[in-house]
């Protein structure tokens, strides 16, 4: 079974969307188990302070690097620099939020998803996150696109969404997965199969929609053929392709 921990000052904000849906079928079906960890259980203190202010000063709070350290080591996930001799062995992967990490990319979900049983996912909040968990406690720092977001939740959410659709037995059906968008289409016999490609316009019904009077909305003659040949190589066409 995959496991997924994600380390966060507001649970109550993961929880709900693990607990739907195709997350909630996952876990159903035994293929995922998700942990959701209050980092406040590992601070110290009255208040549980998870925070404290920059030293050389400047804006806002910045998150302590103990109640990772303490919350790494209770979960038995070991950090970058404990890792033993037998590292390569070691199925484990965590992963820091962060504005400033590398930006997060359908191959890392495969990677993930492929190369480890357990992905273990800190969440950042306020002006930032001590240094030294980025250089000692994570593997790999992680964005999920070129703004600031209020906390790391999003994205732990969002990479954990990607991940676990790609662990065998999760969709119902794994031919869905085929013509994603992002997905490698590394078996085309063509000049640009180290490209990803976008997935083809799809429609439903009705075949004519009709949002007013004299306006129509048509799905192309094409995809109402039947012809299979016909309708691939429209969908092959159509098509978006960028670089990988």
């Amino acid at each position: 079974m995959y496991v997924i921990d994600i380390v966060t000052i507001f649970p109550e904000i993961v929880a709900p969307y693990l607990n739907a849906s195709i997350m909630a079928r996952a876990q159903d079906k035994r293929r995922v188990r998700f942990g959701i960890h209050d980092l406040r259980q590992w601070a110290e203190g009255k208040h549980r302070q998870v925070d404290d202010a920059p030293f050389g000063g400047g804006p806002g709070m910045v998150m302590m690097v103990e109640p990772f350290a303490r919350a790494l080591r209770a979960l038995k996930a070991p950090s970058r620099t404990l890792r033993v001799a037998s590292a390569k062995r070691n199925k484990t992967r965590v992963v820091l939020t962060s504005a400033k990490g590398a930006l997060f990319t359908q191959r890392d979900a495969e990677r993930y998803a492929t190369h480890y049983n357990r992905l273990v996912i800190l969440c950042g909040r306020y002006e930032g996150v001590d240094e030294r968990v980025a250089m000692h406690l994570a593997d790999e720092e992680v964005s999920v696109g070129p703004y600031v977001l209020t906390g790391g939740e999003l994205p732990a959410l969002t990479i954990a969404d990607a991940v676990t659709r790609l662990i065998p037995g999760v969709l119902g059906d794994p031919a869905s997965l085929a013509d994603e968008s992002y997905q490698l289409q590394s078996n085309r016999k063509s000049k640009i199969e180290n490209l990803q490609f976008l997935e083809y316009p799809q429609y439903t019904r009705p075949a004519d929609f009709s949002p007013k009077r004299g306006v129509h909305w048509c799905v192309p003659d094409i995809l109402l053929t039947g012809d299979h040949a016909a309708i691939a190589a429209w969908r092959e066409a159509h098509r978006a392709s960028r670089d990988a």
